[in-house]
């Protein structure tokens, strides 16, 4: 595991965006964990999780022009990525972001930032049904861009409604590489090395062994 990963991990873990117990989803399945990238609410914990992104993302190989933060927690998302690629990589790239809703005065429209230009990579916390993503990928390619791919915080690593993940969807449908810091993988190795709690490891487990899918 890289040393981000593990701060992800940690951070998310201090900041009680990486959640353990029992938690009722959309799907209504029941998992034994639960993430919310909106718990990363201090400076330094924003700070520190950009640092993540920026880390995976450079280490992704993957080539963009522009970072893309879809309404809402994609906002604060690809604002805090842009400033530790400029930070720590030495790599100023634009930003932009959309409204929820047009605005009819000033600037108008829906979208904020840097034009839409070039190859975009998209910045969110964690993709469950897709739908988010393939809106923005909707506005950037109406805007005459192209998706260079999606970077998330953490992959669940389980099915959709099918046999497939809705990341694996993106990737397989749409041809776009999909960048995670973490996946439930990463969470369970992290686990069991702490030795923290066997029998969390073993509900995260038999979690995984019902719903989850090969990666």
């Amino acid at each position: 595991m890289q040393k981000y990963q593990q701060q992800f991990i940690q951070q998310a873990i201090v900041s009680e965006a990486l959640c353990f117990g029992e938690y009722t989803l959309k799907s209504g399945r029941v998992s034994p964990y639960f993430f919310n990238a909106g718990r990363f609410s201090t400076g330094s914990a924003l700070a520190a999780l950009g640092r993540c992104y920026a880390d995976a993302i450079v280490a992704s190989g993957l080539e963009f022009d522009l970072l893309f933060g879809p309404a809402y927690k994609g906002i604060p998302l690809a604002a805090a990525t842009a400033c530790a690629l400029a930070d720590y990589h030495q790599r100023d790239v634009p930003f932009a972001y959309n409204r929820k809703e047009k605005k009819d005065h000033g600037e108008g429209g829906s979208l904020v930032g840097a034009a839409l230009s070039g190859r975009i990579l998209i910045i969110d916390d964690v993709i469950t049904a897709g739908t988010a993503i393939r809106e923005a990928i909707a506005m950037i390619e109406q805007a005459g861009a192209e998706v260079a791919g999606v970077a998330i915080g953490l992959d669940r690593q389980e099915r959709g409604q099918g046999e497939r993940s809705a990341i694996q969807e993106l990737e397989q449908d749409a041809s776009l590489a999909v960048i995670s810091i973490v996946g439930l993988n990463d969470i369970v190795d992290y686990l069991s090395t702490a030795k923290t709690d066997d029998a969390l490891v073993a509900r995260i487990n038999a979690y995984r062994d019902r719903y989850g899918v090969e990666v």
